[in-house]
């Protein structure tokens, strides 16, 4: 049993020699503070004390300050101080500006071609080409089976281009076009008298979207010359016409 006491104490006595040798937080609350006062450009940039914490052996300091800065709310002074040992003399290790739990931050980065919307473009403005766009495939990639024509019809279909939509792409197209204002459930085609693909006005584009989609030619159309879905529809289909008034 004696023994079993003993092994009990011996951890103890560690513990409490390890807190002896772990020497007291210090201060250099006035250091932290004249180092922003140096590297700040004026002297009201610099703000109220936040806090201060220590690493686990009181060696390593972190003091935070206010940052009053143009552009940079809710950002903070962080000073970096540093004791080699119980007698040295604190040093400042860094200084930086970091934002705060309520800082003012700048919106995500986001790739310019996943930025640009439609509109963006305008006369003279050129967007590069990314070689890794999904819904671009090398031309000689591109096979009649794909767009179901025959192989007369292979400079339709994109031979001789160095690249050409991917399946990807038309599936893409399709579904935004169709959901889209020229689509089947657009106001304009809840209210036609019957839909796009009866329509003399109604020109089929080619390629494998040609079952889908068309052009609409009406000079009077509100979507004349724009790519219409086959169950779109407008007022001014050609075979709308007015029949003669019956009176009683």
């Amino acid at each position: 049993m004696a023994k079993k006491s003993l092994a009990k104490k011996a951890p103890k006595e560690t513990s409490s020699k390890a807190a002896l040798k772990a020497p007291a937080p210090f201060d250099a609350k006035n250091l932290a503070h004249s180092a922003i006062f140096d590297h700040a450009e004026k002297r009201d940039h610099v703000g109220s004390f936040i806090s201060v914490e220590f690493d686990d052996e009181n060696r390593v300091a972190t003091y935070l300050f206010n940052a009053n800065l143009a552009g940079y709310k809710g950002w903070r002074w962080c000073v970096t101080v540093a004791k080699v040992d119980a007698d040295a003399v604190p040093t400042v290790c860094d200084l930086v500006v970091l934002p705060g739990p309520d800082a003012l931050l700048a919106p995500e980065w986001i790739p310019y071609r996943d930025r640009i919307q439609p509109g963006d473009v305008g006369v003279g403005d050129i967007v590069p080409s990314s070689l890794d766009d999904a819904r671009l495939v090398p031309g000689q990639s591109a096979l009649p089976q794909d767009e179901d024509l025959d192989t007369a019809m292979a400079v339709e279909l994109g031979f001789g281009r160095a690249r050409v939509m991917s399946i990807e792409g038309r599936d893409q197209a399709a579904k935004r076009w169709y959901d889209g204002d020229r689509g089947p459930q657009a106001p304009l085609a809840q209210a036609a008298p019957k839909p796009c693909h009866s329509c003399g006005f109604f020109l089929p584009i080619a390629g494998s979207l040609r079952a889908t989609f068309g052009v609409c030619a009406n000079a009077i159309s509100p979507d004349d010359a724009r790519v219409v879905s086959v169950d779109h529809g407008c007022g001014a289909h050609s075979e709308a016409t007015f029949t003669d008034l019956v009176i009683n």
